[in-house]
């Protein structure tokens, strides 16, 4: 089994413009670069690769307000968006999601899918990447929760829609509470004015791995009992 992965970082109810939106977004992009070359060029969808590799996005705030403010790109009071980059087709990344929404109903997210093989897919699945790119969309986003793991863990332990568990690496925001003592191999590290990231381990988390899917649930279990995995709220309730 090839085990896959993601990143996504989740609010709820916070109205803002689709300015806000693009700022927000440009500066994700921004923290993208450094993490791998490949996230340096983004675009847009189209019918085939080679199609779209023509529709290179420039991700400054202006031209990606004028993206997010499109017709097929809002609905409501929420902005989409749905980016790709890669090298080859085999081997592409993506960055979807919804902001500016104040429905109680319908989150807002973003998350960014990396190749599951080949060399992208070993230079991003490591434990300081998924740290870095998880404490990018804490300070670009300012979500509520955000986690980086794999998709088989998620079904095995909080089948979709639910989005509050314990990952690979897991961000909660400050005003959900303190986080507890945890036990060694996991690294707390605070994000000041934003939360806290809980990093299980420094080798590759796989649900393959007994001893991994233990960790995360002791982890679930100490960060249940101090109260900090409840659903997601309105934002500022």
């Amino acid at each position: 089994m090839t085990e896959t992965y993601y990143a996504g970082c989740y609010w709820l109810a916070r109205s803002e413009p689709v300015e806000d939106c693009a700022r927000r977004l440009e500066a994700f992009l921004r923290e993208l670069g450094p993490l791998e070359a490949s996230w340096n060029r983004w675009h847009e969808a189209a019918a085939s690769y080679d199609e779209a590799r023509r529709l290179q996005v420039q991700t400054d705030a202006s031209t990606l307000t004028k993206l997010l403010g499109r017709k097929g790109n809002r609905s409501r009071d929420s902005s989409s968006f749905w980016l790709w980059a890669g090298e080859n087709p085999d081997e592409t990344s993506a960055v979807n999601g919804y902001c500016g929404g104040s429905s109680i109903h319908v989150n807002s997210v973003c998350v960014l899918e990396p190749p599951a093989r080949g060399p992208v897919a070993e230079r991003v699945l490591t434990a300081a990447v998924q740290a870095r790119l998880v404490r990018a969309m804490a300070l670009a986003w300012e979500p509520e929760f955000a986690l980086a793991t794999s998709e088989q863990h998620r079904d095995l332990v909080a089948p979709p829609p639910a989005t509050t568990f314990i990952g690979w690496v897991t961000y909660l925001a400050d005003f959900r509470g303190p986080v507890p003592p945890l036990p060694a191999p996991v690294q707390v590290e605070h994000i000041p004015d934003r939360g806290t990231l809980i990093t299980l381990t420094q080798e590759r988390f796989s649900v393959e791995n007994p001893a991994h899917v233990a960790l995360a649930a002791d982890v679930q279990a100490r960060l249940q009992a101090a109260g900090l995995l409840t659903p997601l709220r309105p934002w500022g309730s």
